[in-house]
């Protein structure tokens, strides 16, 4: 059982759950990516989506529909296309309403404990449980006209994470490549970045807030475009492992007409940068030999 209390009405995180347009922006552990086949919401239904690992495989998957009560309740049977998925389970995912918050929680059920077990240790089920939720909190989060907020947990200590996020040789591993940069409050600095069809947009920002190995802030703008918003990183010791929380606000003034500016693109942005490319460089360089 896997709960989770997200920032967002009953009727939000139904729709985000429920319509397969926000479910492939967010459904899956850290760094999966999904392609939806078909999706139908009602007693009988059929969700069908091929999933993309990290590592490079595909996991295809089938869920049937046996119980929708919208937006209180979904029951389904989770399996893959075998017919006989040794690892097939039952899921009961029940939505409360907390005003403007709803609690969540996923039941799974499966044939034996043993079995359970296996799946838990095996292929980190429950691991990967939370990671889901949290990453529909994270799109919510930008779904409700909020700040885009995204958490991760680096398996490198805070000067190492620190480093990697204020020195442009690193930078250019992992983020973007800068002709410079210097964490010193005023500093201003330039880069260029792709859109969906290839534009070229200049990026200028300037920093606001530098507290070292805790805080970097800076102003993030387009030449030649309206809007102006502010990136903020975050970091905090846990253990000998490193939490970074990055939190992008200001996104609504950029112009909406053009889907380069969309929450949604940032969301997706963001995501690969902390958290598939940032860990690949700071774990990666760091890990003891």
């Amino acid at each position: 059982m896997i709960t989770r209390l997200v920032n967002a009405p009953r009727e939000m995180v139904w729709e985000a759950w429920t319509n397969p347009e926000h479910v492939k922006h967010w459904w899956g552990p850290d760094g999966c990516t999904n392609t939806i086949h078909e999706m139908e919401v009602k007693p009988g239904g059929v969700w069908r989506f091929m999933m993309h690992g990290l590592n490079g495989m595909d996991f295809p998957n089938k869920i049937v529909f046996n119980e929708v009560v919208k937006p209180e309740r979904l029951v389904y049977t989770h399996s893959s296309e075998d017919e006989n998925d040794p690892n097939l389970f039952h899921t009961t995912v029940t939505f409360d309403d907390k005003g403007e918050k709803t609690f969540i929680t996923m039941r799974g059920v499966f044939a034996t404990a043993e079995e359970r077990d296996r799946v838990v240790k095996e292929y980190g089920a429950l691991e990967g449980g939370k990671q889901t939720l949290r990453r529909l909190e994270e799109y919510l989060s930008q779904m409700n006209n909020e700040p885009f907020v995204i958490e991760r947990v680096y398996n490198a200590p805070v000067a190492k994470v620190w480093k990697a996020i204020t020195d442009k040789e690193e930078m250019k591993q992992w983020y973007f490549d800068l002709s410079e940069f210097k964490p010193v409050v005023g500093f201003e600095f330039q880069f260029y970045g792709q859109g969906h069809n290839g534009e070229n947009y200049l990026h200028q920002c300037k920093i606001t807030d530098v507290i070292p190995e805790k805080k970097l802030r800076y102003s993030w703008r387009y030449e030649g475009y309206e809007g102006n918003s502010f990136v903020t990183f975050e970091l905090s010791e846990e253990g000998d492992k490193t939490k970074l929380r990055l939190t992008h606000e200001g996104l609504e003034t950029f112009p909406k007409d053009n889907p380069d500016f969309a929450k949604e693109s940032f969301a997706g942005g963001w995501t690969y940068l902390v958290g598939t490319s940032l860990p690949g460089f700071v774990e990666k360089i760091h890990a003891p030999q």
